[in-house]
């Protein structure tokens, strides 16, 4: 099996349902892994999620078999910290998040403040706070820009779906008339983003994904050959409803091995 522009020189992955469901490696991602490294790839896992920095995402993963270093991961609050430290360097944010958001800001030379910030900066937590929410809504009225890192409306659990980063973004749309920049999948600022970090380049470059939603269109837009993999949210009769395709779709990362 060939790709169709010839080898890939790089690889961008999503982590949940291509590497790993609910805390297990999926068949073939270790040895997918492991063939990157053997073969001198430059690859990037990638996640919406934003609550958890990249150290701790390394170690999840290498709880479940797979080993990923943290410089090797790109979550949706690094694209945002990248994406503002571009826009406005030094600037201030009010932040609703967690860890993963908040780190990545910091480290990207932002101050953290609740008194007129240049941006309001809405990620993802497990303890939303209708105080925290109220003071965002505020700020905003006063000319705070409004940004989030991702659009996901909800996340799982085992107990069910919970309300996730688009869901509350709507309520402080509703309330202020501000709609947020998203920075994560699927708007390709965040393929652009990852592509720069490992200095990757569209034309080699394959992004793979579980997601026609959010991975395949965005590696679309962004220039990128792509892959879908069966193991996560898209079933194979799914796809013919979206009016894009994949470049292939595979069963699962397993089949993508002998690509790399």
């Amino acid at each position: 099996m060939t790709l169709e522009r010839g080898p890939a020189e790089c690889w961008l992955t999503d982590m949940d349902g291509v590497l790993v469901h609910e805390g297990q490696a999926l068949p073939g991602a270790a040895d997918f892994l492991a063939r990157l490294v053997d073969t001198g790839r430059r690859f990037l896992v990638l996640t919406n999620n934003s609550i958890f920095t990249p150290r701790d995402l390394a170690a999840r993963l290498s709880r479940s078999g797979l080993q990923v270093p943290e410089e090797s991961i790109w979550t949706s609050a690094l694209a945002t910290a990248d994406f503002l430290a571009n826009q406005l360097p030094g600037g201030s944010a009010y932040v609703i998040g967690e860890a993963g958001l908040t780190t990545a800001l910091h480290e990207a030379g932002y101050t953290l403040t609740d008194t007129d910030p240049d941006y309001v900066v809405l990620g993802e937590t497990r303890t939303y706070s209708f105080e925290a929410i109220t003071r965002a809504i505020r700020l905003i009225g006063a000319g705070a820009r409004f940004i989030a890192t991702n659009p996901d409306v909800t996340g799982p659990s085992p107990e069910g779906p919970l309300p996730a980063t688009g869901s509350v973004a709507a309520m402080i749309t509703e309330a202020t008339g501000a709609k947020p920049y998203f920075v994560g999948k699927p708007n390709p600022m965040m393929f652009r983003s990852a592509m720069n970090r490992i200095e990757a380049h569209s034309e080699s470059t394959v992004m793979i994904g579980d997601r026609m939603d959010t991975d395949v269109v965005a590696g679309i837009e962004a220039g990128l050959e792509t892959i879908l993999v069966l193991t996560g949210s898209t079933a194979a009769a799914d796809v013919a409803r979206f009016p894009f395709r994949p470049s292939r779709v595979l069963d699962s990362i397993a089949d993508v091995v002998g690509l790399v």
